[in-house]
């Protein structure tokens, strides 16, 4: 499915037909696909609609607006657009646990539940993050010639299987679907802290980290101080990408707190 907001295309991808909706959304430099088999591990019980964000998967590639506010401005269009009239259960990880946390604090009337894994309100106030990510994305040797080109670059973890299985193959070779620019210009903008947006959240959330999550013991403890009422569970083994590779604690986890 596409949905058109101005001059950018948002691609959904749907799972499932009957139950609440739960909307999905993933990290930087991710897509829908990384977060299908959560989508079909909650096929019985939820239908569930998965966002390429703008500058990802199929979405528009380059947008000119790459503000959090956009990205915000893209899932009310989805959301209103495709489940009119409902709320829904939002679910994301990363940079799209911070998209998922502005829009429920922009729009509380059309979200019932939060889950955000892996993700964060405090900001960085370290410039050269962005500049790095930039920079690693730009490294990167494409097009690939070959898969065997692009598994030997990108390795064999759990995010570089994501990566591969999410190339595009092109007459030239298999490139990514995202251009490192739009990555660096994207996390720049998450860099600045949104407390004023949480502590008056007033949607019910979970936040899930990771025992080998990117947050510190300060980080974690900090966001549950500035939100008390925010329910707290920890993946042990999990990575930051703990989805992908914490995958049975993480289905059971959300599992639980969507069917309450």
């Amino acid at each position: 499915m596409i949905i058109r907001r101005g001059d950018v295309e948002i691609a959904v991808t749907g799972r499932g037909d009957v139950g609440p909706v739960v909307v999905m959304l993933h990290g930087l430099a991710g897509s829908s696909r990384e977060l299908l088999p959560t989508a079909d591990a909650l096929i019985d019980s939820f239908r569930t609609l998965l966002i390429d964000q703008r500058g990802h998967g199929t979405s528009t590639r380059r947008p000119a607006d790459l503000s959090r506010e956009a990205f915000v401005g893209d899932v009310v269009a989805v959301i209103e657009e495709l489940v009119p009239g409902e709320r829904v259960r939002l679910v994301g990880q990363s940079m799209g646990a911070h998209t998922a946390l502005l829009t429920a604090a922009a729009r509380p009337d059309l979200v019932d539940r939060l889950v955000m894994l892996e993700g964060n309100a405090g900001g960085d106030d370290r410039p050269e993050e962005a500049r790095r990510i930039g920079e690693y994305f730009a490294s990167w040797p494409v097009p690939f010639a070959d898969e065997a080109s692009a598994r030997s670059f990108l390795g064999d973890g759990a995010l570089a299987v994501a990566w591969f299985n999410d190339l595009e193959r092109t007459r030239g070779g298999l490139r990514p679907r995202f251009d490192a620019d739009v990555m660096e210009a994207t996390i720049a903008a998450v860099q600045a802290d949104r407390w004023m947006e949480w502590e008056n959240l007033a949607t019910p959330t979970l936040a899930v980290f990771a025992e080998n999550g990117m947050f510190t013991a300060a980080q974690k403890a900090e966001l549950i101080r500035r939100r008390p009422g925010t329910r707290r569970a920890d993946l042990a083994g999990g990575s930051h990408d703990a989805h992908l590779d914490a995958f049975d604690r993480w289905i059971e986890l959300l599992r639980r707190y969507l069917n309450e």
